[in-house]
């Protein structure tokens, strides 16, 4: 079962990026199989969607911005050397982590280490987002530098796709400022508590349910949009 705060209702501020990225990550999870690497795992939420997979093992960073207490990390690396033998996983899974890795260049050669020949990565990276887990947030990136970085370090692209469109990331950037902004930072509103209240059950409800109605009928630009997914294999080598 995928958390409620990654597969959320309209109530939730965040219901269009984490909803795009669950439906994104449903679609694709099942091409993935026996042993993975969810690299960047987190609290793992989308687990339960890897239902081809035999053996999930977790992988995270201990370091600054970001607080694994009550998560189920299985290990830790320091950020340079991923702790497993060449050609232990036959697939990896990340999500919305390359943002957080400084030196993404250096990470991929080990990604693809640990990987079997023509085994598979899944990853998603946010392209429309705010900083976030500051300080440790790094870059964002388009598919052109995704796939320039990819094929450069062993893997062969097999799909791009994307989270939202022009009109759909701008909804949600403008519900995250008034639930980031208003509520918490402006001196007067965020001290009263009703207004708070009336904005999480009632505003943001009313926008998100409101923006899901019209969507449908606005004219699709996808030059701007929440976040990338990308499938690659690792290249076998021939001899």
């Amino acid at each position: 079962m995928v958390p409620k705060n990654f597969n959320p209702s309209y109530k939730h501020p965040l219901y269009f990026i984490r909803k795009g990225l669950y439906r994104k990550i449903s679609l694709y999870a099942p091409q993935l199989k026996g042993k993975l690497l969810d690299f960047g795992c987190g609290e793992k939420p989308y687990q339960s969607l890897f239902t081809n997979v035999g053996e999930y093992i977790g992988l995270d960073y201990n370091g600054e911005g970001h607080d694994h207490q009550n998560e189920g990390v299985d290990f830790y690396y320091d950020g340079k050397t991923i702790p497993f033998e060449n050609e232990s996983f036959d697939s990896v899974f990340t999500s919305e982590v390359f943002e957080h890795v400084f030196g993404l260049q250096d990470i991929l050669p080990e990604l693809n280490r640990v990987m079997k020949p023509e085994a598979q990565i899944l990853l998603t990276c946010p392209f429309a987002w705010e900083e976030h887990e500051i300080p440790v947030d790094y870059a964002r990136y388009t598919q052109f530098s995704l796939k320039d970085m990819l094929e450069k370090n062993g893997f062969k692209v097999i799909l791009i796709d994307k989270n939202g469109h022009f009109m759909s990331a701008l909804h949600q950037l403008f519900v995250l400022y008034i639930h980031d902004h208003w509520m918490h930072r402006v001196p007067v509103l965020s001290k009263i508590p009703l207004f708070k209240k009336i904005v999480r059950q009632i505003g943001i409800p009313v926008m998100n349910m409101g923006f899901s109605l019209v969507e449908p009928f606005w004219p699709k630009s996808d030059r701007f949009y929440l976040n990338t997914i990308v499938i690659a294999k690792k290249i076998a080598k021939t001899n």
